[in-house]
């Protein structure tokens, strides 16, 4: 069964009202329709995902773009990720045990067998080893790139942005001038970004992850036109590889513009 099959056929809870809806309902008045499958709401990729969502919404108008978002959890975890990132509660369905994943085929991450222990010590022991690089390609030269900073990508904190929420003293987002000046992504930024991300998810961790037996799953992105056909998809190998381009991650939604959609393979 192809992706917008399955995809038209999904009921889920939805977090705005807790009502199990349609994945798809209200989708047909846009001219293209994306979709996101995202691991637990407490991971780092669909934070850094709704991120950048917000960052370019004013570019995403109803009209051309309905976008659907699905993650692992509840529908506390989904009003505390809204909440957190500014992502509409009515967009976001919740999955609590990555039954729409599996059927996508999504990669379900690093699965060592380990007798003796249970699934929830299995799963972290499994993630630990994804964050250190095996079975999960491209993880750690992700980390670097958050440090060492990336011309090819835009600066990402304003400088008159105040930064909070990371165990350093609050600060303004001109200091990164120092380490490198402006109009790209500057050492230590996307880093800064992450490390407040981590710091929110832990001082709520039992409301984002209410089971962590689903901690290696990861997601996938998928568009479409109003047809169903399937124009671009990129299924993640790994954690913090949730985009083809991680320097410009929305990058592949410019093709909207001109409507010159063929066929985009999942690189």
């Amino acid at each position: 069964m192809n992706p917008y099959a399955i995809l038209n056929q999904t009921e889920l809870q939805r977090v705005s009202d807790g009502i199990i809806r349609p994945l798809l309902e209200n989708c047909e008045t846009a001219s293209h329709i994306l979709i996101l499958v995202w691991p637990q709401l407490g991971d780092f990729d669909s934070l850094e995902y709704a991120w950048w969502l917000q960052r370019e919404a004013k570019k995403l108008p109803d009209e051309k773009l309905a976008i659907r978002a699905v993650g692992i959890g509840d529908r506390a975890s989904g009003t505390k990720f809204c909440e957190y990132t500014g992502f509409p509660p009515e967009n976001l369905f919740v999955e609590p045990n990555a039954e729409l994943h599996h059927q996508l085929k999504l990669y379900s991450g690093l699965n060592l067998p380990v007798p003796g222990i249970s699934p929830t010590q299995k799963a972290w022991l499994n993630l630990l080893f994804m964050c250190a690089g095996f079975g999960s390609p491209g993880t750690l030269r992700e980390v670097f790139r958050g440090y060492r900073g990336d011309r090819q990508a835009p600066q990402l904190i304003e400088d008159d942005e105040i930064i909070q929420g990371t165990p350093l003293p609050a600060f303004q987002g001109s200091f990164f001038q120092l380490a490198g000046g402006i109009g790209f992504q500057r050492p230590f930024e996307l880093a800064t970004l992450r490390l407040r991300n981590m710091v929110e998810v832990l001082s709520n961790w039992h409301t984002y992850v209410p089971n962590p037996a689903y901690l290696t799953q990861r997601g996938g992105t998928f568009l479409f036109d109003t047809q169903g056909q399937l124009l671009y998809e990129h299924r993640d190998p790994g954690i913090l590889g949730f985009a083809a381009n991680m320097s410009q991650p929305l990058s592949f939604l410019s093709l909207i513009e001109t409507d010159s959609f063929t066929s985009i393979p999942n690189s």
